[in-house]
């Protein structure tokens, strides 16, 4: 049995431990948008998760990132946008001996005054998309020097400036096409509300029944549709065929008892609904790139022991 001597779910970080000791600018500095930088080694670099939104630029080092059940490789120049409570650690591999003095920028922003905003504000609509698929952790590719140009232009400024330039900022990357979202399950855009409530409830009918028998044909039953129309439906609402749409919400359910608990692996196959455990092997190493023993073994590192973490 797979055991860990710690704490397993990611630590919430709230407002009063952001000392300025730390880094952390003050309310009267930063507004709804702080900027934030440091090395490694710092009391910073932990697993964890805050309600703020987290635009994180890596500037030195290479190792493991880790964002809600996504492990995968990071280097300088990486640029990830996570959403409110999506934990996320970023472990690197290659520290020198006396750390490094500065890894990270980052900028975090809620989300309530931008959506607030927005309901007067038609222009600052356009940001609202982003915001969505950051719930899933964004990775982008080739923007990280203009990145940093806005984080420092951010940085160097307070009130109406810093706003400008932090709209600036989301404006291209709401604009930028070279993204992947770093979660296995994702929604497109629906052309209508009752789409939207129909795959919504589907939805929730797969993560409130992952140990149950479920097929596209009890589904488009259910919705008084024929299997063919149901299937073009719902590739059109996410992307995937309704069964491999599953087998992602199963596994990904699986990598979250892989770090969160100290099931057996045959155990957690079954309880995500796979009816062997050579299946249940087959499809997460298919859509995880490797074995749930692999991945239970690596996401006990996101904890930083014996490694830096990231905050």
């Amino acid at each position: 049995m797979f055991n860990l001597r710690r704490q397993l779910k990611p630590e919430l970080e709230l407002d009063h431990v952001r000392s300025s000791d730390l880094g952390y600018e003050t309310p009267d500095e930063s507004g709804f948008i702080r900027c934030l930088s440091h090395g490694f080694p710092t009391p910073l670099a932990r697993w964890h998760h805050h309600d703020e939104y987290e635009l994180h630029l890596i500037t030195t080092t290479s190792g493991k990132a880790f964002v809600g059940d996504w492990i995968g490789h990071f280097q300088p120049g990486h640029v990830v946008l996570t959403g409110p409570r999506l934990p996320h650690n970023w472990v690197s591999a290659d520290v020198p001996d006396g750390g490094v003095p500065l890894r990270d920028l980052v900028i975090q922003f809620l989300h309530e005054p931008i959506e607030t905003a927005s309901r007067h504000i038609v222009e600052l609509r356009e940001v609202m998309p982003l915001l969505e698929r950051a719930k899933h952790g964004i990775e982008f590719f080739g923007v990280f020097a203009q990145t940093v140009t806005y984080w420092q232009r951010i940085k160097a400024n307070q009130g109406l400036a810093r706003f400008a330039a932090f709209c600036e900022l989301m404006g291209e990357l709401s604009r930028c096409t070279d993204f992947r979202l770093l979660s296995n399950t994702q929604m497109k855009s629906m052309d209508s509300d009752t789409q939207l409530d129909q795959i919504n409830a589907i939805l929730s009918r797969i993560s409130d029944n992952l140990s149950e028998p479920i097929s596209a044909a009890d589904m488009a039953r259910e919705l008084d549709m024929s299997e063919s129309s149901f299937s073009r439906f719902f590739r059109r609402a996410t992307g995937n065929t309704f069964t491999d749409f599953v087998n992602h919400v199963r596994v990904s359910r699986a990598c979250q008892l892989l770090m969160e608990s100290d099931l057996l692996i045959t155990h957690i196959g079954y309880q995500v609904g796979f009816n062997n455990i050579a299946n249940f092997n087959r499809r997460f190493l298919d859509i995880k790139g490797m074995t749930p023993s692999d991945y239970r073994r690596q996401a006990a590192s996101r904890f930083g022991a014996n490694a830096t973490s990231r905050h």
